[in-house]
């Protein structure tokens, strides 16, 4: 018999709430993205009124979902506001790329040592460009006059603001990845290089050691961090 039901998993609780939020990944709830806030009001270290963008409307979509009562938004986390968007002055941006770095939904465009820009319509307003600007550069003009929250803001923006963070996000483990293995090779061909000096007197022998061990302690420290980022327990080499 043919099943009639597809084997889609049941989303959770955090999946349910991540769903609701509007996915500006701004920070502002105490959280590095919306993801781990979505889970932490799913494990209950979180309180469901800590989004500013989501604003008055999206603490009533979390209490319904949690079957709680609706709540102010917490002021400790913000005031829910009319939209923004970054705007850069192209003619003071000295290029240093760090409101790239910062910007968690790759709506900043521009080359190292070139004036950047900003896409209006992939901008979040999460504001996580201003502060890094060592040349005050950088404003967060209202765009929405009259409309906060989530009359601001649509759940299209919401879903494309969510697609381009998790696709950053993994297109930087990509690269810190091949970075690593990069380093890897490097080290490993460093330690070959140590192993096939020739070491006569007591001096070039310890000197030998010296750099050997250095090299062998720079590997286990990458060793260590790749399991800590892989989430795997701490082993020991024997």
């Amino acid at each position: 018999m043919s099943k009639t039901f597809t084997d889609q998993p049941t989303p959770s609780l955090a999946d349910r709430i991540e769903d609701l939020l509007p996915q500006t990944q701004c920070t502002k709830c105490g959280y590095p993205a919306c993801r781990p806030y979505a889970e932490a009001i799913a494990e209950g270290r979180a309180n469901y009124n800590q989004c500013p963008p989501g604003g008055a409307e999206g603490v009533a979509r979390l209490a319904a979902l949690l079957g709680k009562p609706v709540i102010p938004i917490n002021p400790a986390n913000g005031l829910e506001r009319p939209r923004p968007v970054a705007f850069i002055d192209e003619a003071v941006c000295i290029g240093c790329t760090l409101c790239i770095q910062a910007c968690p939904v790759d709506a900043i465009v521009g080359a190292a040592k070139q004036m950047h820009t900003v896409v209006p319509e992939l901008c979040t307003g999460c504001d996580l460009c201003v502060a890094p600007c060592p040349v005050d550069c950088i404003a967060m003009i209202e765009v929405t006059p009259g409309k906060t929250g989530w009359d601001a803001w649509s759940q299209q923006q919401a879903d494309a603001a969510r697609a381009r963070h998790d696709s950053r996000t993994l297109r930087l483990q990509r690269e810190k990845n091949e970075n690593e293995a990069r380093l890897a090779l490097k080290a490993a061909a460093k330690l070959k290089e140590v192993n096939a000096e020739e070491a006569n007197s007591p001096e070039e022998q310890a000197e030998k050691l010296r750099k050997r061990a250095i090299i062998e302690a720079a590997m286990e420290r990458a060793r260590l961090q790749k399991e800590q980022a892989l989430g795997k327990p701490p082993t020991t080499k024997s």
